[in-house]
């Protein structure tokens, strides 16, 4: 691998999504304390609102934003703009090294795109596997075509290393770091415990007291759910609320139309009359999405990075998927595969709420995820790879 010699070695990370850039700040603000190293951020907005809520909170400035982001935009339509801006970016950028994370459309475009230039490609959350490319969609895909075109992998597990090595990719360029994820909840923890009053639109206030009623937090998001999943995952939510009066369930709900118009439809009118312990409102920055995880019971949501993320506020967490890229949260029980089915959603929630021990069971296993360090290992590896020892 080429070594870079007095000059500064220019890394370019590229993202376009919220848990993109969750997940590479910590590694951006790394990358920026070292003086051999010069970092160009760029960002693709495949996602706009949500995304500058998180840059604002790490203080993070793109050099670049291709602002990609359009209205019921398509798959094939963000790929093909994002192809274009990005076939420009690598060409008047020239940069050493290109730095994506995760499993979006951005990121494949981006690895693409720096092969194209004969631009070494490194992969932060790299080997992460369901071993069904359809789920999740078109996420599996993403990562698995990424992962086989990166020169470094950066696996926060040694599940996942074990993924990339039975996939052919050389041990030699797989390191195992922890996820960042940990880093950027650590940073904002921060931040979280310097709020001394939040007020969050659509919520009555005396839920923000952290001795009032108990709370479920929902969130919900993944492809292979739309339709018939959401419909499903809405009336268990209204079963529970329901069943249990004293408990409030607040979802902040995506912005996509077919995350919108099922929870609209179930869910939308039911907190202004018969159940006014659902509280349907807009999705969340980012540190007063993590004041709620912290505040509440236990959480339903298909999201990835909640998983990892949980587990540190000892929350337990259930998933509402068939499967999981992330084993590692099932395998150490602070998460649990409950899949769309009405009945198993709230069976499962029913349980938590009601059983003491299977509570404390769940919320007590420690976080599989790291321990706060993966962005430092990760720049190490970056400059003893890329650049020469003085």
């Amino acid at each position: 691998m080429m070594k870079h010699l007095c000059l500064k070695l220019k890394v370019s990370v590229i993202f376009g999504t919220r848990p993109e850039a969750i997940k590479l700040a910590p590694v951006i603000l790394e990358l920026k304390k070292r003086l051999g190293i010069e970092c160009r951020v760029c960002v693709t907005a495949q996602h706009r609102k949500m995304l500058d809520q998180v840059l604002d909170v790490f203080r993070i400035e793109p050099d670049i934003d291709l602002k990609l982001m359009r209205p019921n935009q398509t798959l094939a339509g963000l790929t093909a703009r994002a192809t274009i801006a990005l076939d420009r970016y690598m060409e008047r950028e020239k940069p050493d090294l290109v730095l994506v994370q995760g499993d979006t459309t951005t990121v494949f475009v981006a690895a693409l795109m720096a092969f194209y230039h004969r631009i070494p490609v490194g992969h932060v959350e790299a080997g992460l596997r369901t071993g069904d490319l359809y789920s999740p969609w078109p996420e599996e895909g993403n990562r698995v075509l990424t992962s086989h075109i990166a020169k470094l992998h950066f696996s926060p597990t040694d599940l996942s290393r074990a993924n990339l090595i039975k996939e052919g990719i050389s041990s030699e360029n797989i390191i195992v770091t922890g996820n960042t994820v940990v880093d950027a909840l650590l940073l904002a923890r921060r931040a979280i415990k310097r709020i001394t009053a939040l007020t969050i639109t659509g919520l009555p206030h005396e839920l923000m007291n952290k001795n009032a009623t108990r709370l479920v937090l929902i969130t919900g998001h993944r492809r292979e759910n739309f339709g018939h999943g959401f419909e499903s995952i809405c009336r268990a939510i209204r079963d529970l609320a329901l069943h249990f009066r004293d408990v409030h369930f607040i979802y902040p709900v995506h912005l996509n139309p077919n995350v919108q118009k099922p929870v609209m439809r179930i869910l939308g009118n039911l907190e202004r009359r018969s159940l006014p312990n659902v509280h349907i409102i807009a999705p969340l920055p980012y540190l007063e999405f993590l004041y709620l995880m912290q505040r509440s019971e236990l959480i339903l949501t298909d999201s990835g990075g909640i998983q990892e993320e949980a587990p540190s506020f000892s929350k337990p967490v259930l998933v509402m998927r068939d499967n999981s890229e992330r084993p590692e949260a099932i395998l150490a029980g602070t998460a649990k595969l409950v899949g769309t089915s009405r009945h198993r959603i709230v069976a499962e929630t029913k349980r938590l709420l009601t059983d003491a021990e299977a509570y404390r069971s769940m919320a007590s296993k420690k976080n599989p995820y790291g321990d706060g360090k993966a962005a430092k290992r990760i720049v190490d590896e970056i400059t003893m790879r890329f650049c020469m020892r003085s």
